[in-house]
């Protein structure tokens, strides 16, 4: 991937491009980014004017898209460039993945964990990067450069690695030279702090509506479909893209359909319910939670502006179902639930039993809803 191909490029992100094409760089990088807003494709961009053999534009800092290495890692086949990312199974390591992975990159480099886990077949079983992984990551890396002048290792969402990541200090610590790692992560306090201590972080701030428009035409979606798409999306350009697609899960459906059965408090509503999301496996469980802590922070937006300026990002029929839930939960309920919803995501990611997490949950909303406390705004119910 090439710069002219990411939809933008955040300050951080120059900076390191800048370091790249003068042969600066430091050898541990971790890109921090939100979820879908450009991490992954930023470090492959970077990595593609590493390996470029003949780089061009002011100072080197473009690569030529023409020679032996940029073809190779045109398609993620370079014998210099390594990868790993959360797979599933107990002693699994990414290269019997490769195939799906590079498929993946051809198609949606603003990849999500959710998104990749289900392309290949995770199901209910939770990701993760291996001890088997670690090994196969410091055996790759001491190699010797096949090709190029660098030596590249892309590990993707770190988060991933737990406590195994203490397998690789001492090679991120003191790799071979001429080897660079690209650490892509989504919440920096999942990942081992004696990894961070090792790395330079660089932050890189989202799309702006605007660029995630422009990103979307590029892949041919309608204009007044990419801009219904980008205000919605929050600065999340795959989730854009699928809500353009119009091949997004409709979490949003799912949600209301809880909150309606938590305000109502029936036993039997609410233990089907849940019985029917138990189904979904947990890495769409955990995206149901993200669109649902989401959900209420829009609702938060709604109750101060009354969505001055259109500033609220929820469709039309959520938007409506906003604005009749504000008379009926206040700020101090608001906190509550998104506590809720926080500790919620917390034990999914520990593979909690999902029936008797989300029927405590439920139960739990409910007794919130039901708290004689005032309103955050006015409306009908």
């Amino acid at each position: 991937m090439n710069f002219d191909q990411l939809i933008h490029q955040p300050p951080g992100l120059h900076q390191l491009r800048r370091m790249a094409a003068a042969d600066r760089l430091p050898h541990a990088n971790l890109l921090l980014s939100a979820p879908g807003t450009g991490g992954l494709p930023a470090a492959l961009a970077i990595a593609n004017l590493l390996l470029c053999e003949n780089r061009q534009g002011e100072g080197g800092d473009t690569a030529c898209g023409s020679c032996r290495a940029c073809r190779k890692t045109k398609g993620y086949v370079h014998p210099d460039f390594h990868f790993a990312f959360p797979t599933v199974g107990s002693k699994m390591t990414s290269d019997p993945f490769l195939p799906q992975w590079r498929e993946a990159l051809q198609e949606r480099p603003y990849l999500e964990a959710n998104d990749w886990l289900q392309r290949i077949g995770a199901e209910n079983k939770q990701g993760n990067i291996t001890r088997e992984a670690c090994a196969n990551i410091i055996k790759k890396l001491n190699l010797k450069i096949f090709e190029g002048r660098y030596k590249i290792m892309l590990i993707w969402l770190p988060e991933y690695l737990g406590n195994e990541g203490n397998r690789l200090l001492k090679m991120i610590e003191e790799p071979p030279e001429n080897t660079v790692f690209f650490l892509v992560a989504e919440r920096s306090e999942l990942i081992l702090n004696t990894i961070l201590s090792r790395c330079q972080l660089t932050k890189l701030s989202p799309p702006t509506d605007e660029e995630i428009v422009a990103g979307l035409g590029q892949v041919g979606i309608d204009p007044a479909a990419a801009a219904a798409a980008a205000r919605l999306a929050d600065g999340n350009f795959n989730v854009a893209r699928a809500l353009a697609d119009g091949d997004s899960v409709n979490h949003g459906e799912r949600f209301l359909a809880w909150m309606r059965v938590c305000f109502q408090g029936s036993a039997a509503k609410l233990t089907d319910w849940t019985d029917d999301f138990a189904k979904l496996g947990r890495e769409n469980q955990k995206h149901f939670l993200r669109y649902a802590l989401h959900f209420w922070r829009e609702f938060l937006l709604l109750s101060v502006t009354d969505n001055a300026a259109g500033r609220v990002r929820l469709p039309e029929n959520e938007l409506a179902s906003a604005r009749k839930m504000l008379p009926l939960v206040s700020h101090e309920q608001l906190a509550d639930i998104s506590e809720i919803l926080s500790e919620c995501m917390e034990h999914v990611e520990r593979n909690a039993n999902p029936r008797i997490l989300f029927l405590d949950a439920g139960i739990r909303l409910h007794q919130i809803f039901r708290q004689p406390r005032p309103a955050v705004g006015t409306g009908s119910a």
